[in-house]
């Protein structure tokens, strides 16, 4: 019996997206700060949550973490003053890691958009075409790409597309948008498909400070030097308001020598001395 021995040809696997990101926190955060960390949870099916990490000084804890947990990429909300957050969003183990402060924070349950989406789903990513410009524009696309892409063999994702993430830089910021998908109008839903976006929720704002080589140590590749730190701007309101009371105790005590110099001498004929 002859059998035919075919060669076969090797089959090229098709890559597989197996990105996996640890979401934690630093103790001292508030309800804002906690409520976002729960909307991006929501979004994002292929996040694993952990538990606070204690200090905010061993910063190379996070990739053993991430290691345990078998994540390759990892989002730290770090609180400062219980009023200021930072994110670091990196890379594990070798980096890179982006820090970045976390302004005009909007939750979905504050902003009561009237947008939404099925929770587990997987959005779109958009990027605006600034992104390309620089060259801490394209790591910090690349980096989120592979953070808030959402991969499609996620245990927690759904096969539906029904929402877009976007990311525009106005003024050196990044901001990050979440808008629902509506393929057909609601009020006329047998009507022409007819597409438009409705904002969900949250909302808010990064500035880049720096970007390391490494996850979380490592040479600085950026460093922006617009940014000021949210202390100093706190100081320099406060440094002004004692300028405006130190200027007013200024003129309180020139207005007092005027009225000093203005007085005139007693008169000899003054009753009080006509009368003594």
């Amino acid at each position: 019996m002859e059998v035919d021995q075919h060669e076969q040809a090797p089959t090229t696997k098709k890559p597989r997206n197996k990105q996996r990101v640890l979401m934690l926190s630093s103790r001292g955060i508030n309800h804002r700060m906690r409520h976002l960390m729960n909307d991006l949870e929501a979004l994002l099916p292929h996040v694993k949550k952990d538990s606070k990490l204690d200090s905010k000084n061993h910063l190379n804890l996070l990739p053993e973490l991430a290691d345990l947990n078998n994540c390759n990429n990892t989002l730290y909300f770090e609180a400062r003053r219980h009023e200021d957050l930072y994110l670091w969003a990196a890379k594990t183990p070798n980096g890179p890691s982006i820090k970045m402060h976390v302004q005009n924070i909007h939750t979905m349950d504050e902003l009561k958009m009237t947008g939404n989406c099925l929770k587990g789903s997987r959005g779109i990513l958009s990027f605006a075409k600034e992104f390309d410009d620089t060259e801490w524009g394209k790591l910090t696309k690349e980096v989120f790409t592979h953070i808030f892409g959402v991969p499609p063999q996620a245990r927690k994702a759904k096969p539906f597309v029904d929402h877009i993430l976007t990311f525009s830089i106005v003024d050196n910021k990044i901001w990050f948008r979440n808008f629902q998908i509506i393929e057909k109008d609601p009020l006329q839903p047998n009507g022409p498909p007819q597409m438009s976006l409705v904002e969900i929720g949250p909302r808010f704002v990064l500035t880049p400070i720096r970007i390391f080589e490494g996850a979380f140590n490592g040479a600085t590749v950026y460093s922006n030097p617009e940014f000021v730190t949210p202390t100093a701007v706190r100081s320099a309101l406060k440094r002004e308001k004692g300028d405006k009371y130190g200027h007013r105790k200024h003129a309180q005590a020139e207005r007092s020598i005027r009225k000093d110099r203005r007085k005139l001498a007693e008169d000899d004929l003054a009753v009080s001395k006509v009368f003594a």
